[in-house]
């Protein structure tokens, strides 16, 4: 198959490597704003470039990756979709959740597959985690813990125009309880707090926050986030039921010191970047998108998924500022 890419930044870039190495994938035609991105990318992976996403969208393409700015991504969805091409688009469908809403009215009841990014679904760890929920052998779930820790925070600009750490950070353990459980969050405590770089207090965020998140069945789940992680990037997540108890990510990567008396593990040299963490997983999720533009599978993650997290991180954002539970309900009503 043909597969357009638009937006050859960092992801972008990665993405069209992860395409050029898909059995099922014959050609790519790629389009930047900046045609130097364009042409190195043309030049590395034999793919034809064109000038804009109209131009991508007349090559005769047979699916669309979307890894443009965020401010893209609504009009580029819907403008593939218009197409009738299936696209791919990373996170988040748009910058706020009245817009996003806005392109989940545009393109519904439109027999048009949309994928949107949340590569944990495709690691194999949460992909055995949700395997052992869903077929009982953990027993009733009463606690989930999920962590995302950054080694560095990102750039003072992206910190400005990222919407806060729930909505840029968060959201993926937002998305991956969501998935894992099979179940939906219904009020969320947050708090948050600044030992870090100055930026982030002054861009009116928190460089580590914690979150209560109950889910509709009466399980807690703890959420554990931060900017700062001198020893790595560290995702992992933990569930407990009444008749077992799982772990993700406690391999030899896990960026953790144990000081317990004579135990080495983990011994690895420690994940220190996401797309070392989720290497496997974003060539898995691509795999899953080409099944999706060949019609033998539906979008393994929808917008209606990538709007759920979106509500959850909304909820917590507007607990941290006020100090006080917030019910999903609240915020879908404001």
């Amino acid at each position: 198959m043909r597969i357009g890419i638009l937006g050859l930044g960092r992801i972008g870039a990665f993405h069209a490597e992860t395409l050029s190495g898909l059995d099922a994938v014959e050609s790519l035609v790629v389009s930047d704003p900046f045609a130097d991105a364009a042409k190195a990318a043309a030049e590395r992976f034999g793919a034809q470039v064109a000038d804009s996403p109209e131009a991508v969208l007349a090559a005769g393409v047979d699916g669309v990756v979307v890894a443009a700015a965020t401010d893209a991504h609504p009009g580029l969805i819907t403008a593939c979709v218009d197409a009738g091409v299936p696209v791919f688009c990373e996170k988040p469908v748009a910058r706020t959740m009245a817009e996003g809403v806005e392109v989940l009215k545009a393109v519904a009841g439109r027999d048009v597959p949309v994928q949107i990014g949340y590569n944990r679904r495709f690691d194999t760890g949460f992909t055995a985690a949700r395997a052992a929920v869903r077929s009982g052998e953990l027993g009733t779930l009463h606690t989930v813990r999920s962590t995302t820790l950054d080694p560095a925070p990102p750039p003072a600009a992206y910190i400005a125009a990222s919407g806060g750490i729930f909505r840029d950070c968060s959201v993926h353990d937002f998305d991956i309880i969501r998935w894992v459980t099979g179940r939906e969050v219904t009020e969320v405590y947050a708090a948050g707090g600044n030992r870090g770089a100055d930026f982030i207090k002054e861009a009116g965020d928190a460089d580590t926050t914690g979150a209560i998140l109950t889910l509709d069945d009466g399980t807690l789940a703890v959420v554990s986030n931060s900017r700062h992680n001198a020893r790595g990037y560290d995702v992992r997540m933990e569930i407990h039921g009444f008749t077992d108890s799982i772990a993700v990510g406690l391999e030899d990567k896990l960026p953790l010191r144990s000081v317990e008396p004579g135990v080495t593990f983990p011994a690895g040299v420690p994940h220190d970047f996401f797309m070392d963490r989720f290497t496997d997983a974003y060539r898995a999720e691509l795999l899953a998108f080409t099944e999706v533009v060949a019609g033998s599978r539906p979008s393994p993650c929808t917008i209606e998924d990538a709007l759920e997290a979106g509500w959850i991180a909304e909820a917590c954002t507007l607990s941290l500022h006020e100090h006080r539970p917030v019910t999903l309900e609240e915020v879908r009503q404001a």
